[in-house]
């Protein structure tokens, strides 16, 4: 599936979904969970936690509430505390591409799901989503986006989709 590498603040994007790097509690703390909390009111952290807990690599569905979106995805790729790993990153990321087909949604913004807080290095870590969003086959997503935040994530992010599409 094609996808496009973008920077900005994932809060500030339009789509019928948004990605949450989440931990498997779904309480939502800072990071990209805490941008997206800050921004969609505190509606977003209470249905994501009443959703809670999921299993490692699994996802949740909430309303968006004040963002431009239809739904926040929570993609959890680490335990509360904890650290992810290469197989938690790739079934998030798998488990969000499904849930956001499954939903009808064309349009989906996912961040670097486990990186950052979660500990995984960035690099590795933007590789394997980005495998598993050039393998996936949709039913209705045809507008995929992957997010940096920082100049040098954004940088590494095309980096790295570049090779894997190659």
């Amino acid at each position: 599936m094609e996808f496009e590498v973008l920077q900005g603040d994932i809060a500030a994007q339009s789509a019928d979904a948004l990605g949450n790097a989440a931990n498997t509690s779904l309480r939502m703390g800072s990071g990209v969970a805490g941008a997206l909390k800050r921004a969609a009111g505190s509606g977003l952290n209470d249905e994501a936690v009443a959703k809670g807990p999921v299993d490692l690599g699994g996802v949740a569905t909430t309303d968006a509430y004040d963002l431009d979106a239809e739904y926040v995805i929570h993609a959890a790729a680490m335990p509360p505390g904890g650290q992810a790993t290469a197989e938690s990153i790739r079934d998030a990321a798998r488990n969000a591409l499904a849930e956001a087909d499954a939903l009808d949604c064309e349009s989906l913004v996912l961040p670097a799901i486990g990186c950052g807080i979660a500990g995984f290095d960035f690099e590795e870590g933007v590789r394997i989503i980005c495998e598993e969003l050039a393998a996936f086959q949709p039913d209705s997503l045809t507008d995929v986006r992957l997010i940096a935040y920082s100049d040098d994530d954004y940088r590494a992010m095309r980096r790295v989709a570049e090779a894997v599409r190659d």
